[in-house]
């Protein structure tokens, strides 16, 4: 007999005078995995406090392990324990691995620590998740992977019979998500139930049992993901991202040989382990982090923060030093919140890595005045006017990515683009990353998930160790394993091929 753990019957949620869950229903049995496939993040945000604390409802009833929790006409403030583990680890640096999973839990009341004590208690749940992990590590010294496994036995070690996973493809490598996979079935046997978050079908269809399509806050549709195909879920939003990304893939010349816009030959730095990277103007390369260990470093070198170990870097044939930092572009991992500065101008923001093309930009309003009216077709007059900081999210991505185009960089590295991004601000992203490519300028996204980066990219080079391990030109983006993100699109497009006369 099935054993419910969650049942959200009928929410409605309103925020602000806006409605952000209308009708919503789930419902999540003891020891099942279930995928949660946000079209938009319309509700997303307010169904995850939701499982936290019962917040005031318009309507409906929360049910979590048999008992009403919530419901419209009671809503107590009180927290649930319901574990959720995001992409931005919620660890304390300083504390050990015992220390954020015991001492930060709630509920515990011991006046004096004994580590040896904690460590000794922690050790059996770390060896049943099978990874090589110690207790008395510091969270400061962890990589991604070993953080998220510490919260999760945190969750589990707490009591959470629900735990809620957003997105975990997006900080733990292919490498490990076999791994984790096997550590989520392990525990749903043992009754734990999870929601996993995730904006690609293909992803969640590996692990779960069935998925949940939540669209404008609310659930779309329920499919079983043993018989349902990713293409079933084209009528759920995502058709003209499909169709934008078809007349590319026909209408894109493939670059030509010249003088490469990057190199990186046999380069060593931190994790880098003698790296060879080239990559041509207007061409767009995915460099695929296996093990999530060198993306930071990249940064650091690219940024000018640190100077490689040995090898070199070159920018247009020439080696890239301290007067050359503008022929790189490096947009970060969800750059309106990393990249824009609300105590400067719209106009500051947009100029701020122009001072290496027009000299005394700072100076002088006639360039700023020309740039403006040159932009301010395709940016909105009004922007301009505008603080940074109430600009839409549409409007911050275009500011951060004209930036870039202003500033006419060789090669723009672009860090985990698409990560956290629903279907709209995908497309809007993907649109973006094809300016810089008709400019000419050689795209280099720096990846730990493929999310939708396959679908502008020349070539894939994956990255074990520090070192390449295996490089795919667009032919071959066929033969990766069916997880991968519009992994059916290239095997149609491959099988296309091979039919046409």
């Amino acid at each position: 007999m099935k054993e419910e753990v969650l049942r959200m019957d009928r929410i409605t949620f309103r925020e602000q005078g806006a409605t952000e869950l209308n009708h919503f229903c789930l419902d999540i049995d003891a020891g099942e995995i279930v995928g949660l496939i946000p079209v938009n993040d319309t509700g997303l945000a307010a169904m995850i406090r939701l499982l936290r604390q019962n917040l005031p409802l318009h309507y409906g009833y929360v049910y979590y392990r048999g008992k009403l929790v919530n419901h419209w006409q009671d809503s107590d403030l009180s927290y649930n324990r319901i574990g959720v583990i995001e992409s931005r680890s919620g660890l304390a640096d300083d504390l050990t691995v015992a220390d954020n999973v015991f001492v930060l839990r709630q509920g515990f009341r011991k006046l004096f620590i004994r580590r040896k004590v904690l460590n000794r208690q922690l050790e059996p749940f770390l060896r049943e998740t099978g990874v090589a992990l110690a207790a008395d590590a510091y969270a400061k010294d962890l990589s991604a992977f070993p953080r998220f496994i510490t919260e999760l036995v945190k969750a589990v070690v707490a009591g959470c019979r629900l735990i809620v996973l957003m997105e975990p493809a997006s900080v733990i490598s292919d490498t490990r998500l076999g791994t984790l996979q096997r550590i989520l079935r392990h525990y749903a046997s043992a009754g734990i139930s999870f929601l996993y978050v995730s904006r690609h079908y293909e992803e969640a269809r590996q692990i779960c049992t069935r998925a949940a399509i939540m669209v404008n806050g609310q659930i779309a549709k329920t499919v079983s993901t043993a018989d349902t195909p990713p293409e079933t879920l084209q009528c759920f939003g995502v058709e003209a991202y499909t169709q934008m990304v078809r007349r590319q893939e026909r209408t894109k010349a493939v670059p030509m040989g010249s003088t490469p816009a990057l190199e990186m030959r046999n380069l060593r730095y931190g994790s880098i382990r003698s790296l060879n990277v080239c990559v041509a103007p207007g061409e767009c390369v995915v460099l695929q982090d296996l093990n999530n260990h060198i993306i930071s470093d990249l940064i650091a070198l690219f940024s000018g923060a640190r100077k490689p170990a040995s090898g070199t870097i070159l920018t247009g044939g020439r080696p890239f030093a301290a007067k050359r930092l503008r022929d790189v572009a490096v947009i970060q991992q969800q750059p309106t919140q990393t990249m824009l500065f609300p105590e400067l101008s719209y106009m500051d923001n947009l100029c701020f890595t122009l001072d290496h093309r027009i000299a005394n930009i700072w100076r002088r309003s006639a360039p700023q005045q020309s740039i403006r009216s040159e932009l301010a077709p395709m940016l909105g007059e009004a922007v301009f006017d505008q603080p940074v900081e109430t600009l839409s999210q549409q409007q911050q991505y275009d500011l951060v990515y004209t930036r870039a185009l202003l500033q006419r960089p060789r090669v723009a590295v672009c860090v985990q683009p698409f990560m956290g991004a629903d279907v709209e601000r995908r497309m809007q992203i993907w649109k973006l990353i094809e300016r810089l490519l008709e400019k000419g300028i050689a795209v280099l996204i720096l990846a730990v998930n493929l999310a939708d980066s396959l679908s502008l990219a020349d070539r894939l080079i994956q990255v074990l160790g520090g070192a390449v391990q295996a490089v795919y030109e667009r032919e071959d983006f066929a033969t990766l394993p069916p997880s991968a993100p519009w992994h059916d699109f290239w095997a149609r497009t491959e099988k296309q091929a091979r039919n046409d006369p």
